[in-house]
């Protein structure tokens, strides 16, 4: 769905998502944002519609394409895959994203089509994690819950705990998920 046209324009619709949530992404306020006229959207979109359309579409795309990249094992072994994404997630926190999935999230709430991205993209998150677990010698029905467990760890964590020192934050992490290597 990337075509490159119109990019600046999602680009610039993410960051308001960000800001604001869904109602904040208008096009009056993009054109502002960007300091251009309305008139570059409209050669490039029908309306807001089709803006929000294409940046579900690129949001579950590229969180799709992360999660299976960030879950390929490339020659480790499927609990040093899960630790690094457990590092990835834990000790580079990205606000930017996680202002955008909680937006995304919050959307998801009252649009069909908000929330079939976003039940998408856990699919596929839980599916990845799935496998890695499968990959330690976990049942089917074990490595699924352990997965769902890995991903409320993962929001979670990114969510508490903020108003705690680097170390202190860094020391709880790496203690809680230990308990899911294990």
């Amino acid at each position: 769905m990337s075509d490159g046209k119109g990019d600046v324009w999602v680009e610039a619709g993410f960051a308001e998502l960000a800001r604001s949530g869904v109602e904040g992404v208008r096009v009056e306020v993009l054109a502002k944002n960007l300091g251009v006229t309305k008139g570059g959207f409209y050669r490039r979109f029908a309306d807001r519609a089709a803006l929000l359309e294409t940046m579900l579409e690129r949001w579950r795309e590229g969180r799709t394409a992360a999660i299976a990249q960030q879950t390929s094992l490339d020659g480790q072994e499927p609990r040093e895959r899960l630790k690094a994404v457990i590092q990835l997630y834990s000790e580079r926190l990205n606000p930017a994203a996680m202002a955008i999935e909680l937006a995304i999230r919050q959307w998801a709430r009252s649009d069909e089509g908000a929330a079939a991205a976003a039940a998408s993209v856990d699919a596929a998150r839980l599916a990845h994690v799935t496998e890695l677990y499968r990959a330690t010698g976990l049942e089917a029905e074990e490595a699924e819950a352990q997965a769902f467990l890995f991903y409320c760890f993962i929001f979670g964590q990114s969510l508490l705990f903020v108003e705690r020192g680097p170390r202190k934050r860094s020391q709880l992490v790496a203690k809680s998920a230990e308990k899911l290597l294990d």
